[in-house]
């Protein structure tokens, strides 16, 4: 199927998924109607001219001291030193040219196995795990708090389980098995420490949020051939 926007066709082959190519598009037109770019700018000026876009167009403020201090309390948990834990876990990889319902199916029937006999952990980490960890039994060793991808740092961090947890974790490298062996807990960490931290995890939010609405907006205005974007594609331009 053809792709394309405003009349101007889309090179999909580029891009992870049409989405993104169509919002590159959308941005690179909205340099040009600004006068940042022309049509025979090569790849590196159009990527410069999106940005100054971005800059111009979906300014974002800074929050405001209310809205750190609210956030902090709301979210204590997140601001901690020295949380540590010793995980091992079995990678189920997933790639383009797997079945994923397949994939997913198997990572389920072996972590009911496990849970059912979780001495076997080891033995199928070496067997069946994508990760190198596989080699050592799936020991990842000592872990702190923000050293892994957010949704397996999630799954270790916000829950006082141990032991192998009841569901798999979801990254983006595939399915996961966790065995959480021991939790070392840290301290909770000041408001005045993590000021910074606080403010730039706020403005990240909202930046993802404007941007969101920014591209919505612009694809509202746009004749778009091929692609239906939803609000998921936007805060993948960052």
């Amino acid at each position: 199927m053809n792709v394309a926007v405003n009349g101007v066709s889309v090179d999909i082959d580029a891009w992870p998924t049409r989405e993104l190519a169509v919002v590159h598009e959308l941005l690179r037109q909205r340099a040009c109607e600004l006068g940042l770019l022309t049509d025979a700018a090569d790849a590196t000026a159009i990527a410069h001219a999106i940005e100054r876009t971005l800059a111009e167009d979906v300014p974002v403020p800074d929050p405001s001291e209310d809205e750190c201090r609210r956030w902090y309390a709301a979210n204590k948990k997140h601001y901690r030193s020295g949380d540590l834990v010793n995980a091992r876990h079995i990678l189920f990889q997933v790639t383009p040219k797997v079945s994923v319902p397949a994939i997913r199916a198997f990572a389920e029937a072996t972590l009911k196995e496990i849970r059912a006999k979780p001495e076997l952990f080891e033995e199928r980490a070496r067997k069946n795990s994508n990760c190198p960890s596989g080699a050592n039994g799936g020991n990842l060793g000592q872990i702190q708090r923000g050293q892994m991808v957010a949704e397996f740092d999630k799954a270790i961090f916000e829950t006082k389980t141990t032991g192998v947890l009841p569901a798999l974790v979801k990254t983006r490298y595939g399915f996961h098995i966790v065995s959480v062996d021991q939790r070392i807990q840290g301290q909770q960490l000041p408001y005045e420490a993590v000021r910074a931290q606080v403010a730039k995890e706020l403005r990240q939010r909202s930046e993802a949020r404007a941007l969101s609405q920014y591209v919505q907006v612009l694809a509202g205005h746009a004749d778009i051939e091929g692609v239906e974007l939803n609000a998921t594609a936007s805060p993948l331009l960052q």
